[in-house]
């Protein structure tokens, strides 16, 4: 795979600037948010956002790459850490949703290259992550059996997407009391029979592909 070439120092920091900056902006604006926004945000000039990034694509691309990224350190340490499977899937649940994925998700399936081999590999990297959570839930027997990675994938992409017209004021309160209510939901003994079957990651990319509906993984 072809790699960037090391950056100053100086630059580097500039880049991952311009990085966040771009990820805050996508959340409360979308996709069409102005680049000069973005560079604004960042504290640096137009020419020096366009010598990082040469376009908005390219820019996204890099956005989807820092949030998967940041979400399978999340994972990795949520299992590292825990010694609890279930709180272990819990920590990362809440952490994920931090990362803003509901708001994000979209970029994943207008703005990118899903077959770029760098999304590829964070994507293998996040995957491998969040199902070594769920197997060890399931391995102690705290997680229900008929849930699967797409299951926690869409419920966690669907409760962190904006309310329409409300922004992100104030949301983390609804959501992480709603997740509170999804992860009970998980735990076995299962309290009722679910319809249908366990989504898989597949079953995902599948349905991804029809709509705007874009999931993280």
């Amino acid at each position: 795979m072809d790699r960037q070439p090391r950056l100053r120092a100086d630059a580097l920091r500039n880049r991952e600037r311009i990085v966040a900056a771009a990820r805050e902006a996508l959340v409360e604006h979308g996709a069409e948010t102005s680049l000069d926004e973005i560079a604004r945000r960042a504290g640096v000039g137009n020419a020096t956002l366009y010598r990082h990034f040469a376009d908005r694509r390219e820019l996204i691309h890099h956005v989807t790459l820092s949030v998967m990224a940041r979400i399978a350190d999340r994972a990795e340490a949520a299992q590292a850490e825990e010694p609890d499977a279930f709180q272990a899937l819990r920590r990362f649940v809440h952490a994920a949703a931090d990362e803003r994925i509901g708001a994000l998700c979209p970029l994943l399936a207008e703005g990118i290259d899903k077959g770029h081999p760098e999304q590829i590999e964070v994507r293998d990297r996040l995957e491998s992550a969040v199902e070594a959570l769920l197997s060890a839930a399931r391995a102690t027997g705290q997680l229900r059996g008929d849930v699967a990675i797409g299951d926690l994938m869409v419920a966690i992409t669907q409760l962190t997407r904006p309310l329409p017209d409300t922004g992100c004021v104030n949301f983390d309160r609804f959501v992480h009391r709603h997740l509170q209510l999804l992860l009970d939901g998980l735990m076995a003994p299962a309290r009722s029979e679910l319809p249908g079957t366990a989504a898989t990651l597949d079953d995902l990319r599948r349905a991804s592909r029809s709509t705007a509906c874009g999931t993280p993984v």
